[in-house]
């Protein structure tokens, strides 16, 4: 089976289909050190700008934004989870030698065929399945928590102490996956994201390839495990529902769960460490939530709009339209720039400014817009919310450790921060 998101290079139309601009405006597509500055740039500057080095127009405005997600008709998902550097020889050939035919999940897939795959996915996505899981997640928060905490030295690094595992260990157990393959499956993660939004060169690519292979079978072994032994688990309750007569192939469950075992944690590993980089950077907003235990949804709304763990998003014109003001033609690449829009002064007062109180923080545009607006959005939130109030509970007074020395991954689309060293009185 092939696919958009296995064969397409991510450049969905030629040089010369658009004059190059004057400038980028400091503005670099695989930098997430600190973009912001050039978004604002681009937004004042040129907020629909097309950006040869990567054959793609850079959208950096709300409004605009807003209504691409919005006209799924126009804008095309199926790009999303295009590479953005062409396969390598070798890689292909991995790959196809590997068996992968792994296709997006949902956030690729364009109706009818989206519709009908989420309407069967949605259903097992319910509250009482948020409601089993969120006692576990608690204590785990707290394992790790009193974990870091009982060490002497009182240094500590929130992504590896609790970010990385709290996400991983959820999304494996709503699956009905192995909880004690953590590192395997943070692995597969990362050549996931690598090869679909990184910059690699042909050799780099190749370990990248056997990961997406085995991360492929194993989505293939956890569907098949599923018709033999049934479980309580969102896997099982998928091939249920194709027994009952839901229109769900096996192959496409498997590809839900290809994208679940990244979307499901890599994104929310990145919101909880920005939750607490962000808030520790703010010390007396930081204060006024341990002060204040309810204002954590707020305060994990304006870091998502402050802060998200994606910024960029792409889509595809399958025909000529015009955004911004900009002459968009039939074929050509959208990457959305929610991390802009997310600041944008025309729909948040002083947007560059953080602000738990913010009145309307939860229009921000970090899980999409329309129809492909993220399904898994209140269990991303539910975590987040349960490590703040843990960490104001049994830590109120950590402070984040050299914030100007943590780095950012490079790619074009996560923002995710490698470190969030944090000390506290021992």
């Amino acid at each position: 089976m092939s696919s958009p998101s296995d064969t397409a290079t991510g450049c969905p139309f030629g040089h010369g289909a658009a004059a190059a601009p004057a400038g980028h405006h400091g503005y670099e597509p695989f930098d997430m050190k600190d973009p912001f500055p050039s978004y604002a740039e681009l937004r004042e500057e040129q907020p629909v700008m097309f950006d040869e080095r990567i054959n793609y127009y850079v959208v950096t405005r709300y409004d605009d934004i807003k209504a691409v997600f919005d006209d799924w008709e126009t804008f095309s998902s199926e790009n999303a989870q295009a590479p953005v550097r062409e396969r390598g020889p070798e890689a292909k050939q991995i790959m196809a030698d590997g068996g992968f035919t792994a296709y997006s999940g949902l956030s690729a897939r364009v109706p009818p065929e989206h519709t009908r795959i989420r309407t069967v996915v949605q259903k097992a996505f319910t509250p009482r399945r948020y409601k089993q899981l969120e006692p576990a997640i608690r204590e785990n928060v707290v394992t790790r928590l009193e974990a870091m905490l009982a060490r002497p030295d009182g240094r500590g690094d929130m992504v590896r102490d609790l970010a990385y595992d709290i996400p991983t260990i959820t999304i494996l157990t709503l699956i009905g996956a192995d909880t004690s393959k953590i590192d395997t499956y943070k692995r597969w993660s990362d050549s996931r994201a690598a090869m679909t939004w990184g910059d690699l060169s042909d050799s780099e690519q190749v370990p990248h390839a056997h990961n997406l292979v085995e991360y492929w079978q194993e989505c293939l072994q956890l569907v098949s495990s599923a018709h033999a032994e049934g479980g309580d688990s969102l896997t099982a309750d998928l091939v249920a529902a194709q027994r009952d007569g839901a229109e769900i192939s096996d192959h496409e469950i498997a590809s839900v769960l290809y994208s679940l075992l990244f979307a499901g944690h890599e994104t929310t590993t990145t919101l909880i460490s920005n939750c607490v980089r962000v808030l520790m950077a703010h010390p007396d907003q930081w204060q006024q939530v341990v002060a204040d235990p309810k204002l954590v949804p707020k305060a994990i709304d304006e870091i998502l709009r402050y802060s998200g763990s994606i910024v960029g998003w792409r889509r595809k014109a399958l025909k000529a339209a015009t955004v911004g003001g900009v002459d968009i033609p039939e074929g050509a690449g959208l990457l959305l720039l929610m991390g802009s829009a997310n600041r944008d002064s025309s729909r948040f007062d002083d947007g560059e400014e953080f602000d738990i109180t913010r009145g309307n923080a939860r229009e921000h545009l970090s899980f999409g817009f329309g129809i492909h607006y993220c399904l898994g959005n209140m269990l991303a939130k539910l975590q987040a919310k349960i490590c703040l109030e843990e960490i104001a509970r049994l830590a109120p007074h950590l402070q984040l450790d050299a914030p100007e020395d943590i780095g950012f991954r490079k790619n074009l689309s996560f923002r995710v921060p490698e470190t969030v060293p944090v000390t506290w009185e021992a």
